[in-house]
């Protein structure tokens, strides 16, 4: 379990902050906790985790750094895993507040099945742009309800972009196949090798499902870091690969995503997932996080990814930057 402390005057652990604390003797230069404000204040410290891919780090870095705005001590635990590993960090209480998008707690975690509200339409083409109601698609309930009941766990306010599953593939490819759709890979997928990561490869909402919703059956299937997967699409080592919508290294190498035409991968709109006991040790957390909610569109978060990926910028520079930006931090 996470330890929550309070921040004693006796904590001197080291941090960007530093606080002047006045005496009656004169004046007193102390540097505190990573986040502590005034030694009157008593929040407890919050642990921040993340999966293991771009988007998420840059995310849990704009937690982090908007909780250290507020005074609250930060761990971060970024680069966890995946979405299995992540989850169950939180629910033991390794962390206590990390991203997660409704699609996948829906799927993956829950293991539930699509609301009959929410029929397939392409999420892509379905209005996934600044915030498509803010993100409260008719998963974003169930889900709410879900992991409230079964995880003790709390989603606030979702932040706006819907990061749904694609397939991509090279320009000359698309060209040559003539592939617009899924389902232009029908007949032609024997001949091509599919890559995507480890977890892709498994979760039913992605490739099993998608294989069988489209009847799909690749020559061969590789799963690897999601580092690797856009690498070895552009160098040739793979023909396919699952994509994120809000990627920028899509536009960047000039990939063609390909139309879920049958409409199988459902929304992923992107949510803080925080335990209920922080949230009951210090409310105050909610109203920090929900700051974010409905500021990052679909767009935004393409280009905050490429910044990183395209670019070599580092997470919590491109969090801070966008954050100063919205005035959220100084």
């Amino acid at each position: 379990m996470t330890t929550r402390r309070s921040t004693p005057i006796t904590d001197l652990r080291l941090d960007r902050r530093s606080l002047m604390a006045v005496t009656a003797g004169g004046v007193a230069v102390a540097t505190l906790g990573r986040g502590a404000t005034a030694w009157a204040q008593d929040k407890p410290e919050v642990t921040v985790g993340s999966k293991d891919f771009t988007e998420q780090i840059i995310v849990s870095e704009m937690t982090a750094l908007m909780l250290e705005e507020a005074g609250y001590g930060v761990e971060r635990q970024l680069n966890l895993g995946g979405s299995a590993v992540v989850h169950q960090a939180l629910v033991s209480g390794e962390i206590d507040v990390y991203t997660e998008y409704t699609g996948t707690a829906l799927l993956a975690i829950l293991e539930m099945e699509l609301p009959a509200a929410t029929p397939g339409a392409s999420p892509v083409a379905a209005e996934a742009t600044p915030t498509a109601g803010g993100g409260m698609d008719a998963i974003f309930p169930i889900v709410a309800a879900e992991y409230a009941s079964q995880f003790n766990l709390v989603w606030l306010d979702p932040l706006g972009f819907n990061n749904t599953y694609a397939l991509a593939v090279r320009q000359e490819t698309a060209d040559e196949l003539g592939l617009v759709t899924i389902s232009d890979l029908v007949g032609q997928e024997g001949d091509l090798t599919f890559g995507a990561t480890q977890e892709f490869v498994i979760r039913p909402d992605g490739l099993p499902g998608v294989s069988a919703a489209y009847g799909l059956s690749f020559g061969e299937e590789r799963g690897m870091d999601s580092g690797l997967v856009y690498g070895a699409l552009d160098g040739g080592d793979v023909d396919v690969i699952s994509a994120f919508a809000t990627d920028g290294r899509i536009p960047q190498l000039g990939l063609v995503v390909l139309e879920d035409d049958l409409g199988f991968f459902p929304p992923y709109f992107a949510s803080p997932v925080v335990k209920q006991e922080l949230l009951d040790e210090d409310p105050a957390v909610r109203d920090v996080l929900n700051q974010l909610a409905g500021k990052i569109d679909d767009a935004t978060m393409a280009g905050l990814n490429a910044q990183v990926d395209v670019d070599g910028m580092e997470a919590i520079d491109v969090a801070r930057a966008f954050l100063q930006g919205l005035g959220l931090i100084a």
